[in-house]
């Protein structure tokens, strides 16, 4: 394995494209089905597998590749994403249907995934969730049981947001407010309720507001327009400064919002903001993947024991586009992680990246999953 990874970061970008085969490998060509698989990999979502809503070239078929012509998984393997916004239930059945293959919810990791990891801590406070999507309904499905998105937590407090009446989009937060019993049942009003945490599930969509909004939890001990006191804990999803979405070239992303954030919090109150962020590229996201995976593998058909030992990963694959963030991370995580960096997103580079190489640079995640096929294949 480590001879493997030195030889093939030696190799030039073309030699490296050569060693792919040029067709997926049909399940005939593939190990026995009667022996769990001692591999596994994990996906990034954006700029990998998908821009937008819009598969990337024939990534469809690279994960059908992964499949038996019954349609078992025969390859144990997990999106691994700083993305989300929406429970892991509701994007398992987005990505099937975008990727025509049967995905479970527990394949599913997003940058909020961890979050679930605090409900025991704060199961019954009052938490504000932001973020794009469904927030809210994220962390209730963790557990939470006193949670409101920061649209709703805003509209409780009259004049908070002096904006507000310059954006069109206000008639949807109005609409959002006959929601709030959904996720939250209060005896008390929020505005007299401290907010004992602060969660960015997901991007923020309104930046003016959520960090004026932020701002005023955070001073206060969680109670806006009243006296400065200890910071609540703040949580963000990841700190992604960059992702590749529809547009040519990169977008701003959650580590730009943090940074924003954080700017402006330092310049108005005496102590610096202190915060957590999860997701890639910090090395726990990565032991947790393989945790993660080695549950679809005992969720298949596969038995977890093999001649009385327990099963174990020789190897586990991360294709990602982001250098700072997927490949960073599995080459953090060390043994067994193996990275494999692709062209169809942040990263565009005829080379390796420099500042932390992969072990394998591709063009497109078809030949990535070629790749692995092959080399797990042939003895």
């Amino acid at each position: 394995m480590r001879i493997l990874q030195i030889l093939t970061r030696k190799l030039s970008s073309s030699q490296i494209r050569s060693t792919a085969p040029s067709s997926t490998f049909s399940s005939r060509q593939f190990h026995s089905l009667s022996n769990p698989a001692s591999f596994g990999i994990a996906f990034d979502i954006d700029g990998v597998l998908l821009r937008g809503n819009i598969p990337i070239g024939s990534s469809p078929q690279a994960l059908k590749s992964l499949y038996d012509d019954s349609g078992t998984l025969k390859v144990p393997y997990v999106f691994l994403t700083n993305g989300g916004g929406v429970p892991e239930s509701k994007r398992a059945k987005e990505l099937a249907r975008l990727l025509d293959v049967n995905i479970l919810p527990l394949q599913v990791i997003q940058g909020h995934t961890p979050f679930k990891q605090l409900m025991k801590r704060f199961e019954d406070e009052l938490v504000v969730a932001v973020g794009k999507g469904e927030p809210a309904e994220v962390m209730s499905e963790y557990g939470f049981k006193n949670v409101l998105s920061i649209d709703e937590y805003a509209s409780y407090f009259d004049n908070i947001d002096p904006l507000a009446q310059y954006k069109k989009w206000t008639d949807k937060q109005d609409v959002n407010q006959n929601s709030k019993s959904k996720h939250v049942a209060f005896s008390n009003d929020p505005c007299s309720q401290r907010a004992q945490a602060v969660f960015v599930v997901s991007d923020s969509v309104d930046w003016s507001r959520d960090i004026q909004v932020l701002c005023d939890i955070l001073r206060t001990g969680g109670l806006p327009g009243k006296e400065i006191a200890h910071q609540p804990p703040l949580f963000f999803a990841n700190d992604d400064l960059a992702y590749q979405a529809l547009f040519p070239s990169e977008r701003l992303g959650m580590g730009a919002f943090r940074i924003a954030l954080e700017s402006v919090f330092n310049a108005i109150h005496p102590a610096a903001l202190k915060y957590t962020s999860y997701g890639k590229p910090n090395p726990f996201v990565f032991k947790n993947a393989e945790t993660v995976l080695m549950q679809v593998l005992q969720s298949s058909h596969y038995n977890n024991q093999v001649d009385g030992r327990e099963q174990f990963f020789k190897t586990l694959y991360m294709i990602g586009d982001n250098p700072a963030v997927d490949i960073k991370g599995a080459r953090q995580a060390g043994n067994p992680w193996f990275s494999i960096l692709t062209r169809t997103g942040v990263f565009k580079g005829k080379e390796n990246y420099d500042e932390c190489p992969a072990d394998l640079v591709v063009d497109t995640v078809e030949e990535a999953v070629d790749y692995i096929l092959s080399k797990e294949c042939i003895s």
